[in-house]
């Protein structure tokens, strides 16, 4: 299908206070995975935040409807771990940009999904989910109370039903502890420039990481967010279509200081479960990035207490493991990913990926 046309049945902005809960839906697990990115010192957060509320913005209102937007997790994940520099995550979200719009203007996406293997893309999932435990564990020894009294009222919002808040609810106590420690920001307009945490380099690592965040795009991104636009939304959207806005917006963000970025299909999932019927939800939600972009100084980064952060990648991890396990069968299917998960986790990301498209090819022929 032609980017160049929103699809029909969409229906007519609305900015309602269900509109503004459910963009909450779409936020949950990306700032997270923001704040614990920009905690490593080597991006700007505010940029990263600019590009964010652009593109929330600019998808919602070209697809009529509450289209999510969350970082690439892969890429992110091996970011926040150390197994990726800004420059290799940069040029891994180029070129991950131009393979999608390629894919996805030649209609390629359908047939790449069938020769990847939904099992090898969940072992993928598994392997980052036990990377961001990994990550959250050294961030919770910061302050071992802190991170007990987070998993505390994690467990208590999940007992009386608010869950999926709790990740909000640790941020906001975050933030007043950062506030009171820095005192109140003053709003200051991030710098325009090109590549402004620096200039990408093509690596191995980087070319890995690529490699396994398009097999978990392709995937769940593209395939799995245009099965639930139809579920959810009753909106024909092709997965081909949505590897391209996918493509456009890593083109236009990376240079711009932005992450790599993707539909996710937890986040729409999450935006139709807190009440969002239509693109005003992505409208609010932009507004709401972009104000944040001008306060999110260096100071109240580092006031932010770390031992939150690890609190709330449990939580990410927790969720992308589950989303990784809870989809596949036993035998050979779970084999894969728990085999996957493990070598991705303890030897190599890409080299998992590799191993496992391979295996997965081979199970399939003889299967």
């Amino acid at each position: 299908m032609p980017f160049s046309s929103v699809s029909e049945n969409s229906k007519a902005l609305s900015v309602t206070t269900r509109e503004g809960t459910g963009a909450l839906g779409d936020s949950i697990t990306v700032l997270p995975l923001l704040i614990a990115l920009a905690a490593t010192g080597t991006v700007s957060l505010p940029h990263i935040l600019v590009a964010f509320g652009v593109f929330q913005i600019v998808w919602g209102l070209y697809y009529g409807m509450p289209m999510s937007l969350e970082p690439m997790k892969a890429l992110i994940g091996l970011a926040i771990v150390g197994a990726l520099s800004y420059a290799e995550l940069a040029a891994a979200g180029l070129l991950a940009g131009a393979v999608l719009l390629t894919v996805g203007r030649f209609g390629l996406v359908g047939r790449l999904e069938t020769i990847v293997g939904e099992p090898v893309v969940r072992g993928i999932q598994l392997a980052v989910a036990i990377l961001l435990l990994e990550a959250a564990f050294g961030l919770s020894m910061a302050d071992p109370a802190v991170a007990v009294g987070g998993l505390a009222v994690v467990l208590a919002l999940t007992v009386v039903g608010y869950r999926l808040v709790s990740p909000l609810v640790l941020l906001g106590g975050g933030a007043v502890v950062a506030v009171l420690a820095t005192g109140v920001p003053h709003p200051q307009l991030p710098e325009a420039t090109l590549f402004p945490a620096g200039t990408p380099t093509v690596t191995a690592s980087a070319l890995e990481g690529t490699v396994a965040q398009l097999g978990m795009t392709i995937g769940n991104a593209a395939i799995a967010t245009a099965l639930l636009c139809g579920d959810l939304y009753d909106r024909d959207i092709s997965s081909d279509r949505l590897a391209e806005s996918m493509g456009v917006t890593c083109l236009a963000a990376v240079p711009a200081g932005g992450v790599p970025m993707c539909h996710g299909s937890g986040g729409l999932a999450g935006k139709y479960a807190f009440g969002a019927e239509t693109a005003g939800a992505n409208v609010l939600l932009g507004i709401g990035y972009l104000g944040l972009a001008l306060v999110a100084t260096g100071a109240l980064l580092a006031a932010f207490p770390m031992a939150v952060l690890g609190v709330l990648l449990v939580i990410v991890a927790f969720e992308l493991g589950r989303a990784a396990l809870e989809p596949v069968s036993g035998g050979w299917p779970l084999a894969t990913v728990l085999v996957v998960g493990g070598v991705g986790a303890l030897v190599n990301v890409g080299l998992a990926f590799v191993l496992g498209l391979c295996a997965w090819l081979v199970l399939e022929q003889y299967s």
